[in-house]
């Protein structure tokens, strides 16, 4: 066989053994433990000063993530965030597309309180935490009710010191919303493309904020 093969070979085995390493992580371990606005407005991930209004506004705003007796989802960590729905998706549309990954405890839509029409995001509460993250990591660009959604955890009570897009922060986000943000599956962090610049820790260049793989 050629030495490219040889050499294919070798970085898929090690691809399939750093996922498989990270499967065996505690699901806490394995993704960004604490929210910073910063961070979240470059590319690379390491900014330590913010120069955006909203970024700032983050920073400042006192936040209060909802307890876990709440009628959101009982389990944290086997919850997953969706938003970009179409006004006209309903609960069971997404309760079919995630339920080939495992039994689903629940699917709810948020809506004004008011019209009771959606505020186009909604929760995925999974019974297994390992069903959820394989849906979350199966996520990319994924269509519901002919529009692509973004699939994220339910950041909230897993993040230290979380800000939602509401108050400025959030992760990923569009450049045409004028609050673009890094990191998260839909727009994750990039190594520094300066060989001299910060080295990135190694429990956060592995976590599912980075393209590390």
């Amino acid at each position: 066989m050629s030495k490219n093969y040889h050499d294919h070979d070798r970085s898929s085995y090690t691809s399939r053994q750093k996922y498989r390493s990270l499967d065996s992580q505690k699901p806490s371990g394995w993704f960004l433990k604490t929210y910073s606005p910063a961070k979240a407005g470059t590319i690379d991930g390491q900014a330590t000063f913010i120069n955006d209004r909203a970024l700032l506004k983050a920073l400042r705003a006192p936040y209060k993530p909802p307890a876990d007796s709440t009628d959101i989802t009982k389990q944290p960590f086997a919850t997953l965030f969706v938003s970009r729905l179409s006004p006209s998706t309903t609960e069971k549309m997404i309760e079919d597309e995630f339920s080939k990954y495992g039994k689903i405890i629940s699917v709810k839509i948020v809506r004004n309180i008011v019209t009771g029409k959606s505020c186009k995001y909604g929760f995925v509460e999974f019974k297994h935490k390992t069903d959820c993250r394989a849906a979350y990591k199966d996520s990319r660009r994924r269509m519901v009710d002919g529009q692509f959604i973004l699939v994220d955890y339910e950041r909230s009570r897993v993040m230290k010191d979380w800000k939602p897009r509401r108050l400025g922060g959030g992760l990923s986000g569009r450049i045409e919303s004028g609050q673009l943000r890094f990191g998260g599956k839909d727009r994750p962090f990039k190594i520094p493309y300066h060989r001299n610049g910060p080295k990135i820790p190694e429990d956060q260049f592995k976590d599912d904020c980075w393209r590390y793989a």
